[in-house]
C-alpha cells in the first residue's frame, strides 16, 4: 500500500519562508511524477507544482513562479517544496501527490492515484 506523508508546515509571517516534505512508502517512488497541490478554505484544491519521475522537467503554478520551487531525491523517496515569500495567499493545506505512470508533468486532479492527508500553512499578515 503506497503511503505518503508530509511534513513541514506550520505558522509564518508574510514574507517567511517553509520547506514541506513528502515521504513515500509502498511503491517505487523513482517512477513517480510527484505533485504538491494546496486547497484553501472554501476553494477548490489546486496545483501548485510538480516534477518528473527523473525531475528532468518541472512545474510551477504561474501565479507562484519565482516563489516556490519543487525538487525530489529519489533515494529518499523524498519530494520538496521550497516556499520562499509567503503571503496570506497562500494559505491553506498543501497536499503531496503521487502520478504512478510518471508521465511527463501531470497537472489534472486525475492525474494523481496516491494523495498524502495534508499539512497546513498558515501565513500571517
Amino acid at each position: 500500500q503506497v503511503q505518503l506523508v508530509e511534513s513541514g508546515g506550520g505558522l509564518v509571517e508574510t514574507g517567511g519562508s517553509l520547506r514541506l516534505s513528502c515521504v513515500v512508502s509502498g511503491g517505487t517512488f523513482s517512477y513517480y511524477a510527484m505533485g504538491w497541490w494546496r486547497q484553501a478554505p472554501g476553494k477548490e484544491r489546486e496545483l501548485v507544482a510538480a516534477i518528473s519521475w527523473n525531475s528532468d522537467s518541472t512545474y510551477v503554478a504561474r501565479t507562484i513562479k519565482g516563489r516556490f520551487t519543487i525538487s525530489r531525491e529519489n533515494a529518499k523517496n523524498t519530494v520538496y517544496l521550497q516556499m520562499n515569500s509567503l503571503e496570506p495567499e497562500d494559505t491553506g493545506v498543501y497536499f503531496c501527490a503521487a502520478d504512478k505512470y510518471g508521465v511527463g508533468i501531470p497537472k489534472e486532479f486525475d492525474n494523481y492515484e496516491y494523495w498524502g492527508q495534508g499539512t497546513q500553512v498558515t501565513v500571517s499578515s
